[in-house]
């Protein structure tokens, strides 16, 4: 009994904690913290337009400063090994150009120093090429990576833009306008970087912006050379379409608040592709841009930082969901309040997803505030969830649950899953294109996660079982996909306790047996990977490596999300379940490296994320479902 008694005092905290900070649009806005990566390219680009907010770029230069380690580098998690040489590039430039640092400082010593004994210059990733690039650093070579006639090609084509995913198109797109312009920023002040390439004197014939060529890619640049020849249009003809397409596809893509796409990343990228199409630095378009940029910013404690996008949708659903688990009931204030905020956000209009699921209406939810015309599935359960307790005393809330649920529904792929943003986006020979981790950026594939969760509302809040041909498939998908070991890839967190307690929390809600085979794999997975403290930790490093990674310690949200995947199957309390909860219980009253480590999936190798709301959302629902067990 005193273990429930602690457990309903924390739930208290949480709630109580959580509802002093809700903003009185029914919103909870708390930071997603992506790194410095983010914070370097604004610097650069607050630089690039000749922006002199002096304060704003000392303030994220001191956070960029502040992450350097002891070694000289920059990482992009905690434990990621020697550092990050593409982080520390960026940041390394960043500083200098932001002029807080000098070339001769002890602490960019040590980071040229880190850049060298990793390959220089010429091993970082892709987007720090392209960054570099633009503001002539690197070298364009000499032909794309694609060409940008791609764009000129319809949809109906063998290989044409919506083949891509979604995020990969909004920065392909203006990368290939950068790319085909061989563009160049000229801006004073701009610090000189030859001094980091590992070999100088082969820098005139330096490895190229993008990997060499295979026959598998060349059989790509051979489809879309072929798709381009049946345009029956003069080469020059097709090259002005497809620039004035590139155009077109950016502009009518803009968010409100002048972001493109809502994301920091893309519009860092779109800024920079309209000024190699000849927009002016001072153009109403870009600085609506840049001042759009600028809403990303968060204040964390002391510290300021670029978020390369805002989760108030995906914070506020989640959280709102979290209290009404916890008990607070659906007439309450806040959660009307939460719940207006999120109706109000729903999608009214047509996004790319259409192209591949033409049939039907709007009715999504997208992740960050203002955006508008890119949903996914995640935050439309998210918000179907939050809302699901309005809907049985408001018929404008019950009109908005049933225009997601169709949605949601339309969006199963023809392989029984569900993907993060669009439907059917899955040709897998996109993978061959020659950069790093092509496969998790350039298709969006099913996954574990996202059809774990969208099959857990479903059965929990929709009433859906296996009489349903859909649920039949979706869980078919999943045990098809299940991993030797027992453990399923989650692609949006991390990574595969993330994945596993997606895919059995889903397949218990919809009628499959505790008994499952499949079920029990997993059972044994998680128990033998349970930490002495009770808890459970995975490292990012499992999100490169494809295989389970153990961190060494035990984090909130990964704690949580396995102890509720137990719950889900034992229906009662077992001993590793109370060590779980013991943990959760002294996390809860911790604040170190542990309670702010990156759970969340992003770019894989690229970019982690730490929300800041996940120490207090999982842990909530976990404990709040154990404390509805059996004891």
């Amino acid at each position: 009994m005193q273990l429930l008694y602690q457990v309903e005092s924390e739930i208290s905290r949480i709630v109580s904690s959580l509802q002093t900070v809700q903003y009185a649009d029914g919103s909870w806005r708390m930071c997603v913290d992506a790194g410095p990566r983010i914070d370097a390219y604004m610097i650069l680009l607050m630089r690039s337009l000749q922006i002199g907010d002096e304060v704003l770029i000392g303030r994220l230069a001191e956070r960029i400063a502040m992450l350097q380690t002891n070694n000289g580098s920059w990482k992009i998690y905690g434990d990621e090994d020697k550092g990050n040489v593409s982080a520390t590039i960026e940041c390394y430039y960043a500083l200098l150009w932001a002029g807080t640092h000098q070339k001769t400082d002890e602490n960019m010593k040590a980071a040229k120093q880190f850049i060298l004994s990793e390959g220089g210059i010429e091993s970082s990733s892709l987007l720090t090429k392209i960054m570099l690039a633009v503001t002539g650093q690197f070298p364009w070579k000499s032909h794309p990576l694609l060409p940008v006639e791609l764009l000129a090609l319809p949809s109906n084509f063998p290989i044409n833009l919506y083949d891509f995913s979604g995020t990969a198109r909004v920065h392909m797109v203006p990368v290939l306008v950068l790319s085909d312009k061989s563009y160049v920023i000229r801006a004073d002040g701009n610090p000189e970087l030859s001094d980091l390439w590992a070999e100088p004197e082969s820098r005139p014939a330096s490895p190229s912006i993008w990997s060499e060529d295979s026959i598998a890619y060349r059989s790509i640049l051979d489809s879309i050379q072929s798709g381009i020849h049946q345009l029956f249009l003069m080469p020059k003809q097709v090259h002005a379409s497809a620039v004035r397409r590139a155009e077109q596809y950016m502009l009518e893509r803009i968010e409100s608040d002048g972001t493109f796409y809502s994301y920091s990343s893309a519009t860092f990228l779109m800024i920079y592709a309209l000024m190699a199409l000849g927009y002016p630095k001072d153009h109403p378009v870009i600085m609506r841009a840049y001042y759009g940029l600028r809403t990303m910013l968060c204040q964390a404690g002391d510290k300021l930082l670029m978020q390369n996008f805002t989760s108030t949708v995906w914070d506020t659903a989640l959280i709102s969901t979290a209290m009404q688990t916890a008990g607070v009931p659906p007439h309450d204030p806040s959660i009307i309040m939460a719940g207006n905020y999120l109706r109000f956000r729903q999608h009214a209009r047509y996004g790319d997803w259409r192209v591949h699921n033409p049939d039907s209406p709007p009715g999504g939810w997208g992740f960050s505030d203002i955006n508008t015309i890119n949903p996914d599935n995640d935050d439309t359960t998210a918000a179907l969830r939050a809302i699901r307790g309005v809907t049985t005393f408001d018929p404008y809330f019950r009109e908005s649950w049933n225009r997601g649920l169709n949605w949601l529904i339309s969006m199963q792929n023809r392989d029984g899953g569900w993907a993060a943003f669009e439907k059917n986006t899955d040709k897998r020979v996109l993978a061959w294109i020659p950069i790093e981790n092509a496969a998790d950026i350039v298709i969006d594939p099913s996954t574990a996660d996202l059809t774990g969760r969208t099959i857990e509302f479903l059965g929990r809040y929709a009433g859906w079982n296996m009489q349903s041909d859909n649920m039949r498939r979706a869980v078919r998908w999943l045990i098809d996909h299940q991993a030797k070991d027992g453990s399923w890839y989650g692609r949006w967190g991390i990574c595969y306790i993330y994945g596993t307690w997606a895919a059995l929390t889903g397949m218990l809600a919809v009628g499959v047996s505790p008994q499952h085979p499949s079920v029990q794999k997993a059972v044994r997975w998680l128990l033998d990977i349970q930490n002495t403290d009770g808890g459970w930790g995975e490292s990012c490093k499992s999100d490169i490596a494809k295989k389970y990674v153990p961190l060494g310690a035990s984090t909130p949200s990964q704690t949580a999300w396995a102890v509720e995947a137990l719950i889900a199957v034992f229906q009662r309390t077992t001993p590793e379940i109370e060590r779980g909860i013991r943990c959760l219980l002294e996390l809860g009253s911790t604040d170190d490296w542990r309670t702010s480590y990156p759970t969340g999936g992003g770019l894989p190798g690229n970019f982690y994320l730490n929300y800041h709301s996940y120490r207090y959302i999982w842990p909530l629902i976990a404990l709040c479902k154990y404390r509805g067990l059996k004891h």
